[in-house]
């Protein structure tokens, strides 16, 4: 009898290593860390054993497609309550998860929208961005086409994955990473990510 086929399924971050480097601003040590690995997933696997937690966030933000990118940031998001968000914030964290579910123009050009409402400045604007950095045009509908480039969308997911783990109570920041890169490699390997919200 032959042996059932294998379901596990792929790893969503084991992408080629080399060309994400430059995206990551690794100082020498990160760098030499890294050096022989074939893929991201050996690369955030070394950092966290590194304590390296804010590179191995940053290389997941490049690492995984687009959609799970945002929506990890949005997991992030979602996982450290902020005594300060406003209703923007929110509005904004939701366009990006409707972005994550309907990939479609509409909802691309009404993610940016909300991040522009809530003024750039949280964790949850910057996953809308993420949303609308994901492909398209940036310019106005209407105007001739500017795609964004490749790596924008992994910057933005970053920047708001940085941004949660520091709100509030910014000394948590490492643990609270390495949280974050747990919930990555669960949405790498077809999980949903989500995290339990962090009480005081």
């Amino acid at each position: 009898m032959a042996a059932p086929p294998d379901k596990t399924p792929p790893d969503k971050m084991a992408v080629p290593l080399e060309p994400l480097l430059l995206r990551l601003e690794l100082d020498e040590a990160g760098q030499e860390a890294l050096q022989g690995l074939a893929d991201a997933t050996a690369g955030v696997a070394r950092l966290v054993a590194l304590e390296r937690h804010s590179d191995a966030a940053r290389l997941a933000a490049h690492a995984l497609p687009r959609r799970e990118a945002v929506w990890w940031a949005c997991m992030c998001a979602r996982a450290i309550p902020d005594p300060g968000r406003q209703p923007v914030d929110e509005a904004a964290l939701l366009a990006a998860e409707a972005w994550v579910r309907w990939p479609e123009e509409a909802t691309r050009r009404a993610a940016m929208a909300a991040a522009e409402a809530a003024a750039f400045r949280s964790a949850e604007a910057w996953a809308a961005v993420g949303a609308f950095w994901s492909g398209g045009s940036m310019a106005p509908e209407g105007q001739p086409v500017v795609p964004p480039a490749e790596h924008l969308t992994g910057v933005a997911v970053a920047g708001s994955v940085v941004l949660a783990a520091v709100r509030a109570r910014p000394e948590r920041g490492p643990a609270r990473l390495l949280r974050f890169v747990t919930s990555a490699r669960d949405i790498a390997a077809g999980g949903a990510g989500r995290l339990e919200p962090e009480g005081n």
